[in-house]
């Protein structure tokens, strides 16, 4: 009997959850946002140091578009299909709660029905990967994702930092090298102890 109740109460709980924090699916989202970047096409961009501009809009070709409930935009850097290959901890869903396609932010802010853009310089945790921008916009602060716009034909390449530098290489290699001559000095006097004792 508990048991049962216990199961009642878990399926009660998560669609309670769901209703309220809007685990909706991709395709039911309308694209009713243009988004572009600048520069376009394919584009080379190094972790921690470039710089892209997103711009993004209400698509004016949509008709009777009623943008009255957008309050909040959100624009993230998603994973193109080919970085995706693989690699299940990018895997595109069409649930939202379940997506994780685009997992970096680039910037949150209040939407206004004119354009709006901003200056993203790349940072330092993102990985290598292909990339394109997706803007969604919600009801309200972290709110349900009501529509949705995305670039076309962009392909961001991004290059991480790989935590290298010429510096950690030379330090290695005199480590390295002191760690054998160490070796070879204590096995030169052991052998130099042996003999005595002999």
């Amino acid at each position: 009997m508990a048991v049962r109740g216990l199961i009642i109460f878990s399926v009660l709980l998560s669609s309670l959850v769901a209703s309220c924090y809007g685990s909706g699916l991709f395709k039911d989202l309308a694209n009713t946002l243009t988004v572009s970047t600048t520069p376009t096409g394919k584009v080379f961009l190094r972790a921690g140091k470039d710089q892209i501009t997103v711009t993004w809009g209400l698509n004016r070709n949509v008709s009777k578009l009623d943008s009255s409930a957008y309050k909040q935009v959100e624009v993230k850097l998603c994973f193109l299909a080919e970085s995706q290959v693989d690699r299940p901890w990018r895997k595109t869903e069409d649930e939202l709660a379940r997506d994780k396609t685009c997992q970096f932010l680039v910037v949150k802010k209040d939407f206004t029905s004119s354009s709006d853009s901003f200056t993203y310089t790349v940072k330092k945790d993102v990985p290598t990967a292909h990339y394109f921008v997706r803007a969604y916009v919600r009801d309200g602060p972290d709110g349900k994702q009501l529509a949705y716009g995305q670039t076309t034909g962009l392909d961001l390449s991004v290059k991480s930092i790989s935590g290298r530098s010429a510096s950690i290489d030379i330090a290695a290699s005199i480590f390295s090298a002191f760690s054998v001559l160490s070796l070879a000095f204590f096995f030169y006097l052991e052998k130099k102890k042996a003999k005595r004792a002999t």
